[in-house]
């Protein structure tokens, strides 16, 4: 099987213009935007151009079938608020070319919402079964839009709910968002292990007061809640993570966030990320009784919004070894195993076949960020890997 490498670049420049932002290769393109919208509808075509049969489901999960029993591959094409050209991009675009070339059937995925606009992977969540259409059309993103109302965007698109027993498995190719190959100078990292993740809002209640007349030994102000939180957070966690755990406060967002006024709420999001589903439940422990403790002792009410997350996954053994096998023929010597730190579509699916993924260098191990980017040959050796695991499982 041989790629075309000109083409297979070309399609990936051309869906960066869906939302081309910023500076470098800035990509500006949320789910349910009108340039999401008007990338599925480009995808669309180019399936379609591949032979492939287009539909889609509820959630705006696009797929490009095979006419019989295939394997599945793709990513997501959503992207941050401020984010790059691969992310998700890479292996949707490395999908459709793999299934122009291959004499096996190949289908092709671009899942909704993987960057969490409403929730942490929202279109595969809701695709295999963690998540009911419900339940997540009940979310809200921080303007306070619900899914139900966003994915009215894509309706004229729908065409009905995907069976995944037409698929034999999933390969998910994606840049590796970090630095490790980047910095060892491989090529292709072939995932052993996805993380766990746990995410929610925290809110902390005081009260709103002058800014200029209020003592502050009297102040019941949200913000400083906040920052003994944070700060206390990363000492008590301290004895019970790894160096590869990770907790981040994202976002946040003050009320009613003027100068001359003491905040009397603070909102932020509070995530987790590890590979040891019980070391997620202690650090959960820790998270809420911190935040309850900081409150009362400052006569605050604290909240807690609903928990999202999903477990640690294990790649599936054959697919695994497909694509170690493809990588040592493509790029002898130049690869590696390794665990995945970010999330990814991959985790959902896994509920409903076998997964593997495949990561290519991510320069500076930069993404989520405008200078996002990988060196077009190891794009090409990404995709060529990912096109010779298919012909191993043939």
């Amino acid at each position: 099987m041989s790629v075309d490498a000109v083409r297979f670049l070309n399609d990936l420049k051309e869906l960066r213009s869906f939302g081309a932002a910023g500076s470098g290769n800035g990509v500006v393109r949320p789910a349910y935007s009108d340039a999401d919208v008007a990338a599925r509808g480009w995808l669309a075509e180019r399936m379609q151009d591949a032979g492939l049969r287009v539909e889609m489901d509820a959630m705006g999960n696009l797929f490009g079938l095979a006419d019989e029993t295939s394997i599945l591959l793709g990513s997501h094409s959503d992207s941050q608020p401020e984010g790059g050209w691969l992310d998700g991009a890479l292996g949707v675009i490395a999908a459709l070319e793999v299934a122009r070339v291959s004499q096996w059937p190949v289908s092709v995925v671009s899942f909704q919402d993987e960057e969490g606009r409403f929730g942490v992977t929202t279109g595969s969540a809701v695709w295999s079964g963690h998540l009911s259409q419900d339940h997540a059309d009940e979310l809200k993103d921080h303007d306070g839009i619900r899914l139900s109302e966003a994915r009215q965007a894509v309706a004229s698109m729908v065409t009905g709910p995907i069976n995944p027993k037409q698929f034999q498995g999933f390969i998910e190719l994606h840049i590796e968002q970090g630095p490790t190959l980047d910095q060892s100078g491989e090529q292709i990292g072939a995932v052993t292990d996805i993380v766990g993740i746990r995410d929610m809002k925290v809110t902390f209640e005081g009260q709103q007061n002058h800014a200029g007349t209020t003592p502050m030994h009297l102040r019941r102000d949200a913000f400083q809640a906040l920052a003994t939180f944070n700060q206390t957070l990363n000492e008590r966690l301290r004895n019970v993570v790894t160096p590869q755990t990770v907790w981040t406060l994202g976002h946040v967002s003050l009320h009613p966030n003027a100068s001359s006024i003491v905040p009397g709420k603070a909102v932020f999001s509070m995530q987790w990320r590890d590979a040891d589903a019980g070391r997620l439940g202690r650090m959960e422990k820790i998270i809420r009784e911190t935040a309850e403790e900081i409150a009362a002792a400052r006569g605050m009410v604290v909240g807690f919004g609903q928990m999202l997350g999903l477990e640690p996954v294990a790649m599936d053994t054959t697919l695994r070894q497909a694509v170690e096998t493809a990588a040592e023929t493509v790029t002898p010597g130049k690869w590696r195993q390794m665990p995945s730190g970010a999330l990814h579509d991959a985790t959902n699916v896994a509920r409903l076949m076998p997964v593997a993924m495949v990561f290519v260098p991510s320069i500076g191990g930069i993404s989520h960020a405008f200078e996002e980017d990988t060196h077009e040959a190891d794009l090409v050796v990404g995709v060529e890997v990912l096109a010779q695991a298919v012909v191993n499982l043939g």
